[in-house]
């Protein structure tokens, strides 16, 4: 696939999305949806991303349903070994008592973890399968055919996980302390007197608002490199196949640690939110 490009063409092809957005004319597709802003919908992201949800939930739900007290199968000592190391990083690092952050947490690693482990699909086999459905489907250009199937790549996808850890920060922030408690702690930290209220309030707003911005950037910033590279040694030819397998073997380790750090960061956000002193 990437003999019919330019180099630059190529790269650019593997690193937009699918996107869908409504017009005066209707719903438009990707270079029509140019100008339409807020309003595109990624829908390569939003589809894989619910796709991997789904997969995350229906396959542990079917591990759960014929779990055994016996001798656990391989799949289910596997699975089991996920919900353990999860339970022990919240057990040592969430303070705090509620029935949510495990759930949360394990939600979070495996989905992460899920939508990260789309980066070792090699780089055109998805967007062909795209551009012949395309063309041979409903006529149309396999150029014009879009396809991103890491969706942590996606600034969209990493924002909204953020912003949903980012409202429990603010529900347990409040739950804990009250909405007394909260403003308090924006104004009479880290200096303790009323004349400094609007410089701790800006200090303190910051350090809030620097987490979920922090939780979004990581992950996206990451996982967007490492598709860059992949794409770049897909443009090398012959010898692309032993560096993709390298680069590969090198993120066998990175992608799940990205999903820990997620998880963990996460967890740590909700634990301090949760301190009720």
């Amino acid at each position: 696939m990437a003999s019919e490009y330019t180099t630059s063409e190529y790269i650019k092809h593997h690193l937009t999305n699918a996107t869908m957005c409504s017009t005066e004319n209707g719903i438009a597709f990707n270079k029509a949806c140019s100008d339409a802003g807020f309003w595109a919908w990624h829908v390569d992201s939003l589809a894989w991303s619910v796709a991997l949800g789904l997969l995350f939930i229906l396959g542990f739900r079917a591990v759960a349903k014929k779990a055994t007290s016996g001798v656990p199968g391989k799949l289910q000592a596997f699975i089991e070994l996920i919900v353990e190391f999860v339970d022990d990083n919240v057990k040592s690092t969430y303070h705090g008592k509620s029935d949510l952050i495990a759930p949360l947490a394990l939600t979070i690693f495996v989905w992460v973890l899920l939508m990260n482990l789309m980066d070792l699909v090699p780089v055109d086999w998805l967007p062909s399968i795209a551009g012949l459905i395309g063309q041979y489907g409903f006529g149309m250009d396999p150029h014009d055919v879009y396809m991103k199937a890491v969706p942590t790549t996606d600034l969209n996808v990493t924002f909204a996980l953020a912003l949903g850890v980012f409202v429990l920060i603010l529900y347990y922030s409040i739950k804990m302390k009250g909405f007394g408690g909260f403003t308090k702690e924006l104004t009479m930290q880290p200096f303790n007197h009323w004349a400094f209220i609007p410089v701790n309030f800006i200090l303190e707003t910051v350090t809030l608002l620097a987490r979920p911005l922090s939780l979004a950037l990581r992950l996206f910033g990451n996982l967007y490199a490492s598709e860059l590279i992949f794409i770049l040694i897909a443009t090398i030819g012959y010898m692309q196949l032993p560096l993709h397998f390298a680069w590969a073997v090198f993120h066998i380790l990175v992608l799940p640690l990205q999903a820990f750090i997620f998880m963990m960061l996460t967890i740590v956000y909700l634990s301090l939110a949760s301190e009720d002193h």
